[in-house]
């Protein structure tokens, strides 16, 4: 874990890595199997801290093997920026995803760090153990969860895709909170060749790096069989890669953070040429 600015834990989290996450690909299983339950894995990374690329490989494993039961990881790779002055510039990072760490944070009264994954917006810990991972992601798994759709309805032209998204009733919204809904994307496929700042020399590659996340809305938390609907245009940046993005559909409490449902899409044929 390094708290930034303090210097970077190398060796150690790698070995760790390396030993702990094997043992969890015998769970694998079918993201199709029945019974799967979405959790989103938020990791909080730089490619200007020594200790974040094997946080960054767990998160691709995670993704890739799906190795906890019952559990249908969404990951998202969100690049801080508050280690862009150490040497070396980030090209993913954004004060936007630096804000919505601090977000969590606060809630538990610690400095940021990196890396950091955060569970279903509530379990936060080091983003290099494998095993805590496991356990987080298999616990929230198990808790209730609102029923998300995401579905491509039309598309004007190659950078811009119109969605329909539905949200079912929101079992566990308490009062005095709002659920907020959040679109995201994300593209797979991204690398680096760092030249500067403590990973200089080595190549970075990255799965599900947040590119953008906007609120389309606030779903009704009165028990309504159908929260919210909604029919957002999502705009791609022309240096994306849309063979590689990812649109992430996900409800989260203003207050306490906790995501109480999400779904994932991909986008294929779904844009004209």
């Amino acid at each position: 874990m390094e708290n930034f600015p303090i210097a970077p834990i190398r060796l150690a989290i790698v070995v760790v890595v390396c030993s702990a996450f094997p043992a969890l690909a015998t769970a694998q299983t079918s993201v199709a199997e029945a019974g799967r339950k979405p959790v989103l894995v938020e990791l909080f990374t730089s490619e200007g801290c020594s200790s974040c690329p094997p946080a960054d490989i767990l998160l691709q494993k995670l993704e890739a093997q799906q190795p906890v039961a019952g559990a249908e990881i969404i990951a998202l790779e969100e690049h801080v920026d508050y280690w862009n002055h150490d040497g070396w510039i980030d090209p993913y990072s954004s004060p936007e995803w630096t804000q919505r760490q601090q977000t969590y944070v606060s809630r538990i009264k610690k400095d940021v760090y990196t890396p950091e994954l955060v569970i279903d917006g509530q379990s936060q810990f080091v983003g290099n153990n494998p095993r805590q991972a496991a356990l987080e992601v298999e616990k929230a798994a198990g808790g209730v969860k609102a029923d998300v759709a995401i579905g491509a309805a039309r598309s004007d032209s190659k950078l811009s895709q119109q969605f329909k998204v539905s949200v079912g009733k929101l079992e566990s919204n308490s009062a005095g909170d709002v659920a907020e809904v959040w679109l995201a994307v994300s593209e797979d496929g991204l690398r680096s060749s760092v030249s500067r700042g403590e990973n200089a020399g080595h190549v970075l590659q990255h799965v599900a790096t947040l590119r953008s996340l906007h609120k389309i809305g606030v779903a009704d938390g009165n028990g309504t069989p159908v929260s919210f609907t909604g029919d957002p245009v999502v705009k791609f940046n022309s240096r994306w890669d849309v063979e590689h993005l990812h649109v992430i559909v996900f409800v989260q409490k203003k207050k306490s953070r906790e995501i109480l449902g999400a779904a994932s899409t991909t986008i294929k044929t779904t844009i004209q040429d």
